[in-house]
């Protein structure tokens, strides 16, 4: 059922039947990679999950160093299996500082899975509390490294990863795919103008909707983010200095 389904979503994004926002999303990130990815650009994926993005990772960039962070120990190690010759893959979590934390596994949609709860849009989810490590970018990515792209999608935790992150994105001005949105991000505390201040003055980025960066390049203010981020209208975003 499941392989089903896999290609039934590559048929509607190479066909451009955009029948829910996420396969749009799917769609336009494509487009991004394949245009702003060079043979030897270098990559992050954090929550990696199954490997979707590394996968795009390697096909436009196969000269790159790529970098892949997936906590929930089975899919860990399917990427390790499957990618470990092409990438370095790591079992962590990642945030703003080191230690240990519980983690929500949703057994039933693991892609929801993250270190807080979060709501689920789905009707009765069950949850496993499982321990895992923390880390920060900033720690694991060489000072040397210069990363190219990085995509976060952490359920809800990902200005925690930018934050710990922030030396990485000021020396390299990485382009930045990342979901955000009430729902998910608030359950961490986070907030549209504190997000949206620390990638524009202090990282010195420009955000984006996926649309308006494959389109006409025009970024959105803080009101719009303000509002995307409370309504959902649109929930994944691109940040970058072009």
């Amino acid at each position: 059922m499941g392989l089903l389904k896999h290609f039934i979503r590559e048929a509607l994004i190479l066909s451009k039947i955009d029948i829910t926002k996420n396969i749009e999303y799917d769609r336009i990130t494509r487009l991004i990679l394949k245009k702003m990815l060079k043979a030897n650009s270098n990559c992050i994926d954090v929550g990696c999950h199954k490997g979707d993005i590394l996968k795009l990772f390697l096909k436009y960039a196969p000269d790159g160093t790529h970098y892949a962070f997936e906590p929930l120990p089975h899919l860990y190690a399917e990427l390790v299996d499957k990618f470990s010759s092409k990438a370095k893959i790591y079992p962590y979590a990642l945030s703003d500082k080191e230690g240990r934390s519980t983690f929500q596994y949703v057994k039933n949609a693991p892609a929801y899975s993250g270190i807080l709860r979060r709501r689920y849009d789905i009707a009765s989810p069950v949850i496993e509390e499982i321990e895992v490590e923390i880390k920060t970018l900033d720690l694991l990515i060489p000072q040397t490294e210069r990363i190219h792209f990085l995509k976060i999608d952490v359920e809800g935790g990902e200005f925690p990863v930018l934050k710990g992150a922030k030396n990485l994105l000021k020396s390299s001005k990485p382009t930045i795919l990342f979901e955000s949105g009430v729902g998910a991000s608030d359950y961490y505390g986070t907030d549209a103008n504190s997000l949206f201040e620390y990638l524009t003055d202090e990282i010195g980025l420009k955000i984006f909707t996926l649309k308006s960066f494959i389109s006409n390049r025009k970024s959105v203010s803080k009101q719009q983010f303000e509002h995307y981020f409370n309504s959902n209208e649109e929930f994944c975003f691109i940040a970058s200095d072009v």
